[in-house]
C-alpha cells in the first residue's frame, strides 16, 4: 500500500548496482524506453559531497503514456514513469515509485487508463527480486 504521499517503497534482495542493472535489463527486454538515468549520488560526489547510492530511472512508452496525458494533461508532470533505487543508512536497497492509484487520484485519471501505468508495480517487483 502506498504511503499518504503516494510513494510505494519495497525492499530489494539485490545489491544496489544489481538492482539498477536488473531494472535496465528488464526495461530493455520489454521494449520500454529508458529516457534517463539520473545518478544523484554520483553527481553529489562530483561536487565534493556524499550521499548514499541513489539513482532515478525515468522510462516509458509513448503509446501507453500519450492517451493518459490526453485524458488528463496534468499527468505530464508525473510522466514518464520513474523508479528510484536507493540505499538506506543500514545498507538496505530500496525501490520506490509513485503508486498508480495515487497518480489516478492526483490527476483525476479515468480508471480504464490506470492499467497503462500499473506496469510500474510489476517492474519494481521484478527489479527487487
Amino acid at each position: 500500500m502506498p504511503a499518504d504521499d503516494g510513494i510505494v517503497t519495497i525492499p530489494s534482495r539485490q545489491s544496489f548496482d544489481q538492482a539498477v542493472q536488473k531494472l535496465q535489463e528488464i526495461l530493455s527486454a520489454k521494449g520500454i524506453k529508458l529516457f534517463a538515468l539520473i545518478d544523484h549520488s554520483g553527481e553529489a560526489e562530483k561536487v565534493g559531497m556524499q550521499m548514499r547510492p541513489t539513482k532515478l530511472l525515468i522510462f516509458g512508452n509513448p503509446k501507453a503514456g500519450t492517451p493518459l496525458m490526453v485524458a488528463s494533461p496534468t499527468l505530464a508532470i508525473d510522466l514518464p514513469l520513474k523508479i528510484l533505487v536507493s540505499e538506506d543508512h543500514n545498507g538496505s536497497v530500496l525501490i520506490s515509485y509513485n503508486a498508480p492509484t495515487y497518480l489516478q487520484t492526483r490527476h483525476n485519471l479515468p480508471s480504464e487508463l490506470v492499467q497503462n501505468i500499473a506496469v510500474v508495480e510489476t517492474l519494481a517487483a521484478m527489479a527487487a527480486g
